[in-house]
């Protein structure tokens, strides 16, 4: 697997797991409602997007949300307020359907192949003959099962998946590729 350096940042490399920038990149690209949740907009658009499909009310269980049905009916209806543990739970199981119904739509676009740009690690703070010539890589990820797997494992909190996946992306980079195990940053869009 990815990241064979034993001892990451000994001379002051800074940068962060390839698996984690690929995870924080999918997590960036999440758009939604900009309304925080105590506000009323914030809330009723979360509950009208939560409350509108099966998918919606198995994310509110997911999240912890055990209310009847009469007092959802009363929050969208504006005559109850939620508690603030259920406020956070909303806002949670909104986060969370929002990314799996993302997911189905990535992976559709990205199956067909999307340009990837890997930033290497920081290396301004590496001790003075320490530091590698590591440049930018761009390159064009294809394949059905690698986005899949990405998409799912990131949608799913799966670390270790996501680290299996990274590691299958930077080995097609050549002898090199344990170079990009850790990362600054990674970049590409749908």
């Amino acid at each position: 697997m990815a990241g064979r350096w034993n001892n990451f940042g000994e001379f002051g490399a800074q940068g962060v797991p390839g698996w984690v920038a690929l995870g924080r990149e999918l997590d960036r690209q999440v758009t939604g409602i900009k309304s925080p949740v105590d506000s009323p907009r914030g809330l009723a658009a979360r509950l009208r997007y939560l409350t509108k499909s099966p998918a919606g009310m198995e994310a509110m269980r997911r999240a912890g949300i055990n209310a009847r049905q009469r007092t959802i009916d009363a929050w969208l209806q504006k005559k109850q307020k939620p508690r603030r543990a259920n406020l956070e739970r909303i806002d949670a199981a909104y986060w969370d359907l929002r990314r799996r119904n993302l997911a189905v739509e990535w992976a559709r676009r990205l199956e067909r192949g999307t340009r990837i740009e890997i930033h290497p690690v920081d290396q301004r703070s590496v001790v003075r003959g320490r530091e590698r010539e590591i440049p930018v890589r761009r390159m064009t990820v294809r394949g059905h099962q690698i986005w899949d797997d990405i998409i799912q494992a990131w949608v799913d909190g799966d670390a270790g998946l996501l680290d299996i996946a990274w590691d299958e992306i930077i080995t097609d980079i050549g002898s090199d590729y344990d170079s990009y195990s850790h990362v600054t940053s990674i970049g590409f869009g749908f």
